[in-house]
């Protein structure tokens, strides 16, 4: 469940243009936040002529919108450990990584997500989109006969990646990576109990 800036990039004049524009929307709502994003400072950090941007985005609202929606059209994929708990982890390594990074654009993004109600939208589609995507790691780990048919997906990727968000996001506090790589466990340990079915 990578963050919405990690987003593979399509080809295509066009679609270089919006590259270039979103990556600048990126780096900017990063180093400036919310409350800083321009127009005029996305295109001056693109290369983008400022009339191309006011004419396809129009709005800072609009270009937010634009940069949670090239996430969900990226490829992005949970990793295969072969067990529920490597899976978790690897989730939980990402999700960190995108949290604790310098500038971190996540926490950029869900900061302004309070601000507008069009980016508030769209990064709910984009999480659930990661965590319908992120579903694959329970029903793997069905298949394999590792937990018990019916484990609620949801249920287990819930357990596993709050206490990141809420440790890091929320508290504003530290959390190292054997910290993380623990709720993950703890989550594949409940799912093994059969606790989290539906």
């Amino acid at each position: 469940m990578t963050s919405a800036g990690n987003a593979s990039r399509p080809g295509g004049r066009s679609a270089r243009v919006r590259a270039d524009v979103l990556a600048a929307v990126e780096a900017e709502l990063a180093e400036r936040g919310y409350d800083g994003l321009t127009i005029d400072g996305v295109a001056a950090r693109s290369g983008v002529h400022r009339t191309t941007v006011y004419r396809r985005w129009g709005t800072v609202d609009r270009l937010l919108v634009d940069l949670l929606a090239l996430g969900a059209d990226d490829t992005w994929a949970p990793a295969e450990t072969g067990t529920l708990a490597g899976d978790l982890a690897e989730l939980n390594r990402e999700i960190r990584s995108a949290l604790t990074m310098l500038p971190s654009v996540t926490v950029a993004v869900i900061a302004a997500s309070f601000r507008t109600a069009d980016a508030a939208d769209a990064l709910r589609r984009f999480w659930v989109d990661r965590y319908e995507r992120s579903a694959v790691v329970v029903t793997r780990a069905v298949e394999r006969g590792e937990i018990p048919a019916g484990t609620d997906a949801h249920r287990v990727l819930m357990l596993a990646t709050a206490p990141l968000y809420h440790q890091l996001v929320l508290l504003r506090q530290p959390m190292s990576a054997q910290l993380a790589t623990r709720f993950a466990r703890d989550a594949a340990e409940a799912a093994k109990a059969g606790i989290l079915r539906h």
